[in-house]
């Protein structure tokens, strides 16, 4: 992993483990439970294949498209990527392009983002761009 990447994700981690104790102002512990189980964020994970899958500038557009999504208020922390260059396993799939992961404070925030005008502007304005769509949404155990 490059250093910047390895930056970029530790800043996202960072920032997600945050956001989820931010309601309880609890701290995180990566090794131990904490009061953080009180609270039950929401997950939503959504991978994306291309119609075309070389194109460089199908996959830059989808990008910078799901990047704009970062304005709706209900969104609590977003990161949008590209399969890494892991270990080949059996039990990964890197067949996709693009992915994005979202985290929600409840279940009606996803909802309202799902029917926010901007989420429903990126669906009209990038849909040309993928053949499959595969969403996981989950919620802390």
């Amino acid at each position: 992993m490059k250093q910047s990447d390895r930056r970029k994700f530790l800043s996202f981690a960072g920032m997600a483990a945050g956001t989820l104790c931010a309601v309880t102002a609890l701290p995180v512990s990566a090794h131990g439970s904490t009061a953080c189980t009180e609270v039950s964020p929401i997950v939503h994970m959504v991978y994306f294949w291309l119609k075309n899958p070389n194109s460089v500038s199908d996959q830059q557009s989808l990008i910078k498209g799901l990047n704009n999504l970062r304005e709706i208020k209900h969104i609590q922390a977003l990161h949008v990527g590209v399969p890494a260059a892991t270990t080949s396993r059996d039990v990964i799939d890197s067949s996709y392009q693009v992915s994005e992961m979202m985290m929600f404070n409840s279940v009606d925030q996803q909802n309202a983002y799902q029917n926010h005008p901007l989420h429903k502007k990126f669906v009209e304005d990038y849909s040309h761009l993928w053949k499959k769509v595969v969403v996981y949404d989950s919620v802390s155990a």
